[in-house]
Parts: structure tokens; sequence; C-alpha cells
């Protein structure tokens, strides 16, 4: 994966723009999804989402201090990072905006995702309409997750505009 590619997306992740994404900023994104799709805590999506994205940040976070700086990020990310745990814990995330289960999404549901993942609405609907090419009006997760891949390996995708313009350049860590 490019660096800018790794910048977009650990900019993405870092919510709050301090240079370190924190356990709490990566889990909030379940949360944040849980809440936008009307799902509690006890719905055993919500609990496999929450375990998926646990996964996740343990391995990102390779010193274990609770924070995942861009060097951290940079040396994590990959292929093999993408199958291993990625996918499983944005499946999660699909899974979510999902409302009826059919493994497709709505615009509207596309949308929620994205806004609740940390992207801006800015853009979505050219995303959708990336990996809507039938025009069926609705995104599959295969699709979804395909893409996602091709963004995070190689920097491009055809819905590489759903990471919108989110801040290019990090600022340093403040101290935890």
């Amino acid at each position: 994966m490019s660096d800018a590619a790794k910048r977009r997306i650990f900019a993405m992740l870092d919510a709050d723009g301090d240079g370190v994404i924190t356990r709490g900023e990566y889990l909030a994104r379940v949360d944040r999804a849980a809440s936008a799709f009307g799902r509690g805590p006890q719905d055993p999506l919500v609990a496999a989402a929450r375990a998926a994205h646990r996964e996740v940040f343990g391995r990102m976070d390779g010193d274990g201090d609770g924070g995942v700086t861009f060097e951290e990020y940079r040396d994590w990310a990959g292929h093999e990072t993408f199958e291993q745990t990625c996918r499983p814990a944005l499946g999660s995330l699909f899974d979510l905006a999902d409302g009826d289960g059919d493994g497709r999404l709505t615009r509207e549901e596309f949308t929620g995702l994205r806004t609740a993942s940390g992207n801006p609405a800015e853009g979505a609907d050219a995303a959708f309409d990336a990996l809507d090419p039938d025009g069926d009006g609705t995104v599959d997760r295969a699709a979804y997750l395909a893409a996602i891949h091709a963004f995070l390996t190689t920097g491009s995708s055809p819905m590489a505009g759903a990471y919108g313009d989110v801040r290019p350049v990090l600022r340093e860590p403040s101290a935890r």
C-alpha cells in the first residue's frame, strides 16, 4: 500500500487528529455504526463487530501501549493484514448496516455506514454509484470489501472517493 493511502486511512481512524489512534477511537466505529442502524449493545452483530475490531486494534498496536502511531499502522497495514483481520472487521460493520440481512446495502445504508465509519458524507453518491455498476440500487458485500481491499493495498479502487479528503497532514502525537 502506498504511504499516501495509509495516511488517508490513518487520518480517518485518528478521529481527534492527534497522531495516535486510541483503542477508544477505533472501537467507537462500532458504536457509531450500531447507533446509526438502531442496534443495541446486546445485538449479536454488535458483539461480533466489537470482537473483530478488538482483534484488529490489538494487532495494529505493535508495542501494546494502547495507541497506534502512524509508524505502527504503516508497518502493520497490507494485503495479509487485510485478509486476516480487516476483512472480518469491515464485514462486521457492513453487516450492522445491512438492515434486511440480504448481503446488500441500499444507498441510504451505504451512506450511513460511510459516515459512521468516519468518512465525510460528501462523495458518498459517487462512491455508491461506482460500486453499483448495474444500477440496481444496491452494493453487495463482496464488491464493497473488494473495493476497500484494493484501496488499502494499491491506493486505488472504484470507490476511492469514499475516503474523502480527510486530514492530509498528521500532527505530532500528543503526550498520552
